[in-house]
């Protein structure tokens, strides 16, 4: 057998080490550590690709494969499976589906997938992501005319919000089915994954309780969309928690993998496999750092801006529909970060738009 998440500005450069410079073909695997494998699947999306992760496994004395996220639920990547069933999975049988959180390209195909499950059809996700995502499937809390009336009290001009409030379900495209049972994860949980045990490890910010799975014994942390080599994770804030600080618990979270082993080989969804854990958070900090910096710079010249004001800020080029769509949760959540430490102010005007503004000194 042979990385909606958005860069906020250029990519990130960091000393990481690269041991497989090379990504698998789609439908092909690369074995990244002893029992690991390495599985790519398409996006259509401006990021193309999430990387899988294939586990040999033992249960009840049956061998087999645990799956660690699933890819978005269309037709090529189900066509992608068909070769993996077919070539890469030896004839041995499916023994478990992980999610690491509720976003389309990790959860889509989960419940495609469990249907060929050998045993019992459980998807191995946190309390968290599970319920997320039936509240996104099923848009008991929130559409996406919500958003749009949330992105206008934001600034966002009346033209966009239309397009953003007329999206309709999107969630549903990658994700056509759901899981209506799992298995619960909790941070700290050891999952037994063949003849190692993996410790879960729950990040915020990102996804509600994103798991990620460390493996001590052979020194390997698959990290999901937590930690990623180039890019910054995408953390944002939507209409259902309006005043949240998602970055504070991003950052927050990202500091606990410092204590892992230096030369821990991180598995990220996007991307390439990397070692250098330690530089990557600290450039992660400081990528943050600066735009925070940049956004209460941009601030103190004038009385007060909106989030969509400042998307030239964070992203300095055209964005479509859908990158849009994240970039104002970006910006907002920046903005939302800044308030809550005191360094903006924030002001709801008589049109009900919000509006950020640098903290006077008599403030």
């Amino acid at each position: 057998m042979s990385k909606a998440i958005f860069p906020l500005n250029a990519p990130l450069p960091s000393p990481l080490l690269y041991p497989h410079p090379d990504a698998p073909a789609i439908g092909r695997v690369i074995e990244v550590a002893d029992g690991v494998f390495w599985l790519r699947m398409p996006l259509p999306f401006a990021l193309d690709h999430i990387n899988l992760w294939l586990l040999r496994d033992e249960i009840a004395g049956v061998k087999g494969w645990t799956l660690i996220d699933t890819g978005f639920g269309d037709a090529p990547t189900r066509a992608a499976w068909e070769t993996h069933f077919a070539e890469t999975m030896q004839g041995l049988p499916l023994l478990r589906v992980i999610v690491t959180h509720y976003h389309p390209d990790h959860i889509g195909n989960a419940e495609w997938l469990l249907q060929r499950v050998d045993g019992e059809p459980l998807a191995w996700m946190t309390l968290g992501e599970f319920s997320a995502a039936h509240l996104n499937w099923n848009q008991c809390v929130v559409e996406m005319k919500d958003f749009a009336a949330f992105f206008a009290r934001h600034g966002m001009p009346n033209e966009l919000t239309a397009v953003q409030g007329e999206r309709g379900n999107i969630y549903k495209i990658g994700v056509p089915t759901l899981p209506r049972q799992y298995r619960r994860l909790l941070t700290g949980d050891s999952v037994r994954i063949g003849q190692r045990d993996w410790r879960v490890i729950v990040g915020l910010g990102h996804a509600p309780e994103h798991a990620s799975f460390y493996c001590p014994s052979i020194g390997v942390l698959i990290a999901g969309d937590m930690l990623l080599p180039r890019i910054s994770t995408n953390v944002s804030v939507g209409p259902q928690d309006p005043e949240g600080d998602p970055l504070a618990l991003f950052l927050s979270s990202i500091g606990v993998y410092t204590r892992l082993s230096e030369d821990t080989l991180v598995l990220p969804s996007h991307g390439f496999p990397f070692i250098g854990i330690r530089p990557r958070v600290d450039a992660l900090n400081e990528h943050h750092r600066a735009r925070l910096a940049e956004l209460q710079a941009a601030t103190s010249e004038t009385d007060s801006v909106t989030a969509y004001g400042l998307l030239p800020v964070l992203f300095r080029r055209s964005l479509d529909t859908q990158q849009q769509f994240f970039a104002m949760g970006e910006s907002i959540a920046h903005l939302n970060h800044l308030w809550h430490q005191r360094r903006l102010s924030r002001s709801i005007g008589r049109d009900s738009v919000i509006r950020f503004s640098s903290i006077r000194k008599e403030e």
